[in-house]
């Protein structure tokens, strides 16, 4: 991608050098009772871990909040990640009104290290990047982009910025109502038809995320040849029955909360 040298977005908070946040004071054993929980239910770990540790109360603190470093991101990585936010702003900021009659605001991306305190609980890195309606942040460890590249075999910026954009396409869905009408849904359905559910949506924010990706090359010039393939390979790669013939062995397509590799790649 032809990222460096290009505005940065400012709205990125960098709570790196904060350290991982307490997990619900529920310690490392917890935490790997939660992972075993996910790995043999196939729930969502970020759901069972607000369970098992009554995050309900656990929000950010004051002190927190006021240690978060007001300067934007100085390394290779976060301005990587600041630049690529700021381009999904562009996008959005033309695309919502025009589209949809409905002015766009802009998530704040959040960049942690480990754990991470926010409005929907406090979240392990172990779950991956998210995005909380609550507060309208994006999350992100940027370690989950040396596992994607060295466990997933998905290597390539491209590849990166297309989490980034996935997720923002998740606060997409938040402002047009989308997510409300889904979980509203599921709360009215059976587990199996929740999940497809949530597929559905998942897909929805990789097509976003697609959206995204047409303007930043038609538009700005952001896109270097291969760099679609970049992203094709992390979607097949982060596929739900990919994830689960590498860690069961097994498939289990009702137990699919995002889509499958074909689906994502699609």
């Amino acid at each position: 991608m032809r990222w460096e040298g290009r505005q940065e977005s400012e709205n990125v908070e960098d709570r790196r050098a904060l350290g991982p946040a307490r997990v619900g004071g529920i310690g490392i054993g917890g935490i790997v009772l939660v992972l075993a929980v996910s790995y043999f239910t196939g729930v969502n770990p970020l759901t069972i871990l607000n369970m098992f540790s009554g995050i309900q109360d656990m929000g950010p603190t004051s002190d927190d909040v006021q240690s978060v470093p007001a300067a934007p991101p100085n390394d290779q990585l976060g301005k990587f990640a600041s630049v690529v936010l700021a381009d999904t702003e562009q996008t959005w900021q033309q695309l919502l009104p025009k589209t949809f009659e409905q002015p766009y605001e802009d998530p704040r991306l959040v960049l942690f290290k480990g754990s991470v305190h926010s409005a929907c609980g406090t979240t392990s890195s172990a779950v991956g990047p998210f995005y909380c309606p609550d507060d309208h942040k994006v999350y992100l460890d940027l370690s989950f982009f040396n596992e994607m590249s060295q466990r997933l075999g998905a290597p390539g910026d491209f590849a990166q910025a297309y989490v980034i954009a996935h997720e923002v396409g998740h606060h997409v869905q938040n402002l047009l109502g989308i997510a409300e009408k889904v979980h509203r849904l599921q709360r009215q359905v059976s587990e199996t038809e929740g999940n497809a559910l949530s597929v559905r949506m998942e897909l929805q924010a990789d097509c976003f995320a697609g959206v995204w990706g047409l303007h930043a090359n038609r538009e700005r010039n952001l896109i270097e040849p291969g760099d679609f393939e970049e992203g094709l390979r992390a979607a097949a790669a982060i596929g739900d029955d990919q994830l689960q013939k590498m860690s069961r062995g097994s498939v289990q397509p009702e137990s699919w909360t995002h889509g499958s590799s074909q689906q994502r790649t699609t």
